[in-house]
């Protein structure tokens, strides 16, 4: 099957919590010099809660079937509910999951996200002009969003005008494979490389 594009990289269920209650002090320590503080011991009320997908892989290949485009993800999930609700919510985006990898290791990536201020109708913070008051704080479980496995990634099905990468946990392997594969099949690259693959410095990935 020809796709315009497939994407590799991360999949994830995020959760959206909004609360008035969470705070904002300047913090010496923190690394943005700002922290979201809560009483410790307290119970804070949540006002909003949003369950969506996420993740490098999900959100770019969901944008592309939103503008009619045939899309599949590659990404990597356990075998929970959370998985479940990534890969139906991927279908009814109309993005083929052929190509996920399902293992047994670990539990699908998930994160937790405590937002500040209005949310959008999609669950989504409202951030204007850098306003504070629509930031939020991410905490984020890898999972098996980490363990991608470059032999169980099969290659040799793609046929495709585009290959986006994403986080790709680390996997130096994986990218180095897909730039390789992209490049003797005459296919268009992108990428949004995540933390670990930025740490692997300019002159590992320069090639």
């Amino acid at each position: 099957m020809k796709y315009d594009i497939i994407t590799i990289g991360s999949a994830s269920r995020d959760v959206f919590l909004n609360s008035p209650e969470f705070k904002i002090a300047d913090h010496n320590e923190s690394s943005t010099g700002q922290a979201m503080w809560l009483p410790l011991g307290s119970k804070i009320e949540v006002k909003k809660i949003v369950f969506a997908t996420g993740g490098s892989g999900t959100n770019t290949a969901v944008t592309f079937a939103r503008q009619g485009l045939k899309t599949a993800c590659v990404g990597i999930i356990g075998h929970d509910l959370n998985a479940t609700a990534i890969l139906e919510e991927l279908a009814g985006e109309g993005v083929d999951t052929s190509f996920f990898q399902k293992h047994t290791d670990d539990m699908t990536a998930y994160s937790v996200i405590l937002t500040m201020g209005g949310l959008n109708p999609a669950g989504r913070p409202n951030i204007s002009g850098g306003n504070v008051l629509g930031e939020r704080t991410i905490l984020s479980y890898k999972g098996e969003g980490q363990h991608f496995e470059v032999s169980q990634i099969s290659f040799d099905q793609f046929e495709t005008d585009w290959l986006v990468l994403g986080s790709l946990g680390g996997h130096y392997d994986l990218f180095e494979k897909a730039v390789d594969w992209a490049t003797a099949h005459d296919v268009k690259i992108a990428t949004n490389p995540g933390m670990k693959e930025l740490a692997l410095g300019l002159e590992k990935l320069k090639p």
